[in-house]
């Protein structure tokens, strides 16, 4: 599906979580995206009714100086009357304090990838020195009342030759989890996840952590996004990330980047199969149509 016409939604029953990532879109974009233009996207968005917005990160603007705007665009945001929370992506504790200092900020998302070369390249950290970070994050959410979600990524594989095995991925899950994180996104970082692996790691994962909130962060070919959505749904996932019109896709990764699932797709997909979601299909015509100008080369 590409058009936004064919979308139905407002059902009144949410049976997926969904969350919406103009971040990870935004993130990558060559064309610099003005302030006022991010918030004015971001409140449509707002108005739309997923159920929580990565709409920023606290990072190094030298690594991500599309992102250096986010605590301005986060003063711009209208929030009187969504029920949507917000989600901000940070790197280190430096971070993890200041994205905490808004009150507006429910979640903070930190990015802990399995495979060495890649931590290292998105962080500039090992995966034992990113342990540490995440225990003093974790610290800090506590302290802030905010929650901290982590996102496993190259949760399915990795293209550096690094060690990899669907137990690797769960393991770290419970590591993270007996530090009392709740929170996780398995994060297909460069669109490799076959429906064999995504069944396996979540079939193994959900019953085991059940407490626990687990969800699906795939990137993907534009062939292959149903059968990564089929399978984890199948295996008992119900929480989702995705991007209007596909854009996006991790910058510290490959050089060819995968995109996100279009959020258009996996909402008429959800319709197809008679899943509920609270999606205000007016609204989410009106994001879907003002996407096409924000993400303009």
């Amino acid at each position: 599906m590409s058009e936004h016409k064919n979308v139905s939604a407002d059902t009144g029953i949410s049976d997926m979580i969904l969350t919406e990532c103009p971040r990870d879109a935004m993130q990558g974009w060559s064309r610099h995206i003005p302030t006022e233009e991010k918030a004015e996207y971001l409140n449509l968005l707002l108005k739309t009714g997923f159920d929580v917005l990565d709409f920023g990160s606290f990072v190094s603007p030298k690594a991500i100086p599309q992102l250096a705007d986010t605590a301005e665009v986060l003063s711009k945001l209208d929030l009187t009357a969504t029920q949507t929370k917000l989600l901000a992506i940070v790197a280190n504790t430096r971070g993890a304090a200041d994205a905490a200092g808004f009150a507006e900020i429910s979640y903070l998302g930190f990015p802990f990838s399995i495979s060495e070369t890649f931590q290292l390249r998105n962080t500039n950290k090992t995966i034992a020195q990113s342990l540490e970070q995440v225990k003093e994050i974790q610290d800090i959410c506590v302290r802030a009342g905010k929650e901290l979600l982590i996102y496993i990524s190259m949760g399915f594989g990795n293209p550096y030759g690094d060690p990899y095995n669907a137990e690797t991925a769960i393991k770290w899950v419970k590591e993270l989890n007996n530090l009392g994180i709740q929170n996780f996104a398995m994060s297909d970082t460069i669109g490799i996840a076959t429906p064999e692996n995504i069944s396996y790691i979540f079939s193994n994962l959900l019953p085991e952590f059940k407490d626990a909130r687990i969800g699906a962060h795939f990137h993907s070919s534009p062939d292959k996004w149903e059968e990564k959505i089929a399978a984890a749904w199948q295996a008992g996932c119900r929480r989702f990330d995705a991007a209007l019109k596909g854009i996006g896709g991790c910058p510290m990764a490959e050089d060819e980047l995968v995109g996100n699932i279009a959020t258009e797709n996996i909402v008429q997909w959800c319709a197809s199969n008679n899943i509920g979601l609270n999606i205000r299909k007016d609204a989410f015509a009106a994001a879907w149509e003002r996407a096409a100008s924000v993400f303009t080369h």
